[in-house]
């Protein structure tokens, strides 16, 4: 499948107060891998919204395996596994250094129908032509 990935390193405001990045900001990371991934294929938040569809994220799955630190560099990937009825990204938060995983995730997202916020059960051309053509 078609994979993208970002690396970025640890700010202090991403801590909680027991000095690990706090659950809540890996949402942020997975965002940016995500739109590595997005951009690769041609159809990111822009192109999206030009194509007249929306794809909120109806399901978010994280498991946390070992804690990220103040200074660490991380590598996010994103590898897309589904496309033709739903986007599901898979991600891998690894330690920059050691490859050690920190962090498993997925998302899911749908195509709806911007004009009349209509679910679509199967996505749109306007990406699996996309993501057909990087195959």
């Amino acid at each position: 499948m078609i994979s993208a990935e970002t690396t970025l390193k640890v700010q202090f405001y991403d801590l909680d107060p027991m000095q690990v990045v706090w659950h809540g900001n890996y949402a942020r990371f997975l965002e940016q891998a995500r739109c590595a991934l997005l951009d690769k294929i041609g159809y990111n938040y822009t192109e999206m919204a030009q194509s007249g569809y929306m794809w909120p994220i109806v399901d978010m799955r994280l498991k946390y395996v070992r804690p990220a630190r103040f200074g660490q560099e991380l590598r996010v990937i994103a590898s897309l596994r589904e496309y033709e009825n739903r986007l599901r990204i898979e991600y891998r938060v690894l330690d920059h250094a050691s490859g050690e995983t920190l962090t498993k995730a997925e998302t899911i997202q749908v195509a709806v129908l911007a004009e009349t916020m209509e679910l679509c059960l199967e996505s749109p051309a306007a990406l699996t032509d996309r993501v057909r053509g990087l195959l």
